[in-house]
């Protein structure tokens, strides 16, 4: 009987496949047209949304189907379907503006651009709480931040106030190095002009 139940889908594998690709294509179609807003996250009612939604959506994918069977063809359903839509944005870069959107710019120069936030419905506090994430201690600091399609705050701070890379290590340690060596010249011929 457990076997049985674990197995037997109550709806046919059609209608399953039907049901999951529709809510795959609405969700996608949403967050679209909800914008990058939601995709980042950037506050806690953000959140809340991202997490209830797959439990608004799951009746729309298991219908009245609990059995084992249905939900596993359901998942390879998903994960094919994105797979697919992957390769396909990836091979023909327009689909990605139509799917995707562009980038946005949020701050230029040290300036917020109210604009932009205007638009996505962000606020001023939640941009600076995400660019301090990333590095900025200020907003005058950043050269650019920008919210990619996907959700992610790409910030770039002004060279003055990015960290030290290797090559500025290594350059420094250069630079000290040939001051130390000019300064154990000089003593040293000090001291030989000293003893003859």
């Amino acid at each position: 009987m457990i076997w049985h139940d674990l197995w037997n889908m109550q709806i046919p594998a059609s209608e399953k496949v039907l049901r999951t690709v529709l809510v795959y294509i609405g969700l996608a179609v949403l967050l679209r047209v909800a914008g990058k807003r939601d995709l980042a996250q950037l506050n806690s009612f953000d959140l809340v949304v991202m997490l209830l939604l797959s439990n608004v959506v799951q009746n729309a994918v298991i219908g009245s189907d609990n059995s084992l069977a249905g939900g596993l063809l359901g998942a390879v359903v998903l994960v094919a379907l994105n797979s697919l839509m992957v390769r396909l944005v990836n091979r023909f870069p327009r689909l990605v503006r139509i799917f995707e959107g562009r980038s946005t710019a949020l701050i230029r120069d040290g300036q917020v651009i109210s604009k932009s936030l205007h638009r996505l419905g962000l606020r001023r506090a939640d941009v600076v709480a995400a660019c301090r994430r990333q590095g900025a201690d200020d907003i005058g600091e950043i050269t650019d931040a920008t919210l990619s399609p996907g959700g992610a705050l790409v910030v770039t701070l002004d060279k003055k106030y990015r960290d030290a890379t290797i090559d500025d290590v290594r350059r420094e340690n250069d630079l000290l190095l040939t001051r130390i060596r000019a300064e154990l010249t000089a003593f040293e011929a000090r001291i030989t002009t000293q003893g003859s």
